[in-house]
């Protein structure tokens, strides 16, 4: 498998499945900006925000390359495939995805504590034209399960194992993914300018042993008390390479 081009983003992308791609980033010419919000904006008002940012930037619609999202608890596989849907038509009404084919990257997690009332926006990224060509990424979250495999509890690492042993096979499961995606831009942990993680229970032992020995921790690491999107997964991650972040009041 190979990257593709959203020429009229930007960006190029790893291929994945229909609610998101693997991952983008920036072709050459272009920079990858993060905009996060101070409070979760709900789905539909944060769409109509995100459009006038990009309209205020002079950049397209086209150019929202990543999102991040929070929502109100883990969805059963039903609903997170009606959420999936109703998320799509947006992109496809923007021009950004075809079909099945969709090039943004994302993550979908649910807060442990004070969660948004429905799915909202946390962050998303758009690209910029930029002189520089240093390169700019951003990995898609992924829990402990294989891509479009049906339903992600039948085929989860470790199912239901929340013990010591249960989360590190999870853990390792993650941090294969991520570099496998960030291989296809050349990258690694060392290019990172921010991790992400995401689980309610207790990951030190991780951070101590296998994320130090990979070298994750480079520059640091930020741990959510939240659960990935999906009923009976417990452990999710994303990273990212933007020089450029701000924050929408």
């Amino acid at each position: 498998m190979k990257t593709k081009e959203m020429k009229k983003g930007g960006y190029e992308y790893i291929p994945g499945v229909m609610q998101y791609s693997g991952g983008v980033s920036s072709l050459p010419g272009f920079q990858i900006v993060r905009v996060r919000f101070m409070q979760p904006v709900p789905m539909e008002i944060g769409f109509q925000r995100i459009a006038t940012h990009l309209q205020q930037a002079g950049r397209p619609k086209t150019s929202f390359c990543a999102c991040e999202l929070r929502s109100p608890g883990q969805f059963t596989q039903a609903g997170f495939e009606e959420f999936n849907r109703n998320y799509a038509n947006t992109l496809r009404d923007w021009q950004i995805m075809k079909g099945n084919d969709n090039p943004v990257a994302r993550s979908n997690v649910c807060p442990a504590v004070n969660a948004p009332d429905s799915p909202s926006f946390h962050a998303f990224c758009y690209t910029v034209e930029a002189e520089a060509n240093e390169q700019s990424f951003v990995i898609a979250g992924s829990g402990e399960a294989p891509e479009g495999k049906g339903n992600y509890a039948d085929v989860a690492i470790s199912h239901g194992d929340i013990s010591a042993s249960g989360i590190r096979s999870k853990a390792e499961f993650v941090l294969g993914e991520m570099e496998r995606r960030m291989s296809f831009f050349q990258s690694g942990w060392s290019s990172t300018t921010a991790v992400q993680l995401y689980t309610v229970y207790d990951a030190h032992h991780v951070l101590v042993k296998e994320m130090s020995e990979r070298k994750v921790l480079e520059h640091g690491i930020t741990w959510y008390n939240c659960r990935p999107p999906v009923i009976g997964l417990d452990f999710e991650m994303d990273c990212r390479r933007v020089f450029e972040e701000n924050v929408l009041l």
